[in-house]
Parts: structure tokens; C-alpha cells; sequence
């Protein structure tokens, strides 16, 4: 059995990337299976613990990072979010394609230790629409945005480190492109 692609999914902050996953996670073709990430976040209302995310108490996320447990880890406005590894290549030997939706910080993570991953950063069609996108959650604080926002500045700088570069304008479209990339590394 050949072993799974690792794909890694990253962005800035309210660029779509779940919206863009939930899409091109459809086509079975692609064989895939999502990682969930493990965070110290409280849950947004209607996630699931263990189907959206593993929610985490930070003595716990703590231990994983010093116990070498996670591939990537990032903290951010004050929680912790990471990559269990044990998952991640556990799926793989299973000859599952496995997606990584996971931060920036974390991807590089990723890039150092997994180089034959395949990353694709997505982008907003502008940096106004990112605001619109963030702001239209209603889920945050004005401190919160802004931190969000610069933090997303910040990150569009690294388009020059990942291998593919998408832009979210229509989430179907994105999700189309980023299954052609899938597919195309599944015949190498």
C-alpha cells in the first residue's frame, strides 16, 4: 500500500480555509481524511469536541509539547493549537491522503519536518474582504480582529515559502483547484 500525501492547509484567519476544506473533502476520489488539531480555544458554538477539534486544557497541551507528541503547535491571542503526531501518521500508513488545515507558524513547523508535504497557502481576494470575513463571524472582540488582521499581514509575506498559492474568491473554485493539485501529486 502506497502511504498517504500529507497536505497542508494554511492562510491567514478568516480566509476560508474550512469552507474551501468542506468542499474538496466531498470528493472521495481524493481519498482524504482531515487531521483535527488539538486547542486550548473554548469551543465556538456548534463545534464538537473531537470532530471540529480536540479541546484541550493547556496543562495538558503543555505536557504533549514537551512529550515530542505534536508535528506542529503555534499560540495564538493566548490559546495553544497543534498537530497530534501519532494521527498524522498513523492515517498515513493507512494510505490515507491526511489535510492539515493549521496556522502559518505551524505549517513551517510541518515543512521542516515532513519536506515531501504539499503546501498550499490561501489567500483573500483582498486584505478588505479578510476583514469583512473576520468581522462577519461576530464571534470576536475589536482587539481580537486587529490582532487577527496584523497578524494577517504579516503571514502574506510567506506566499514565497509554500508550493502552491490559492486564492479564495469562490470556495467551490478554490476547492476544484486545490483537488487538481491533490490529484496531480497522487500519480507521482
Amino acid at each position: 500500500m502506497k502511504r498517504g500525501l500529507l497536505i497542508i492547509l494554511s492562510g491567514p484567519s478568516g480566509v476560508g480555509k474550512g469552507t474551501v476544506r468542506e468542499h474538496f473533502m466531498k470528493d472521495d476520489s481524493l481519498n482524504l481524511t482531515y487531521s483535527i488539531s488539538m486547542t486550548t480555544r473554548k469551543p465556538r458554538t456548534g463545534e464538537i469536541d473531537g470532530k471540529d477539534y480536540i479541546f484541550a486544557e493547556k496543562e495538558a497541551f503543555e505536557q504533549a509539547i514537551k512529550d515530542g507528541e505534536l508535528l506542529e503547535w503555534a499560540e495564538f491571542v493566548g490559546n495553544y493549537y497543534g498537530t497530534p503526531l501519532n494521527q498524522v501518521e498513523k492515517l498515513r500508513d493507512q494510505g490515507k491522503n491526511v489535510v492539515l488545515e493549521i496556522e502559518v507558524q505551524g505549517a513551517q513547523q510541518v515543512a521542516k519536518k515532513v519536506p515531501d508535504g504539499i503546501s498550499i497557502f490561501m489567500i483573500p481576494p483582498t486584505m478588505e474582504e479578510l476583514e469583512n470575513r473576520i468581522r462577519g463571524r461576530q464571534t470576536e472582540a475589536e482587539e481580537i480582529i486587529q490582532q487577527r488582521l496584523a497578524k494577517a499581514e504579516k503571514e502574506m509575506t510567506l506566499i514565497k515559502d509554500y508550493k502552491y498559492v490559492v486564492c479564495n474568491d469562490d470556495p467551490e473554485l478554490a476547492a476544484q483547484y486545490i483537488g487538481l493539485i491533490i490529484k496531480r501529486h497522487m500519480k507521482d
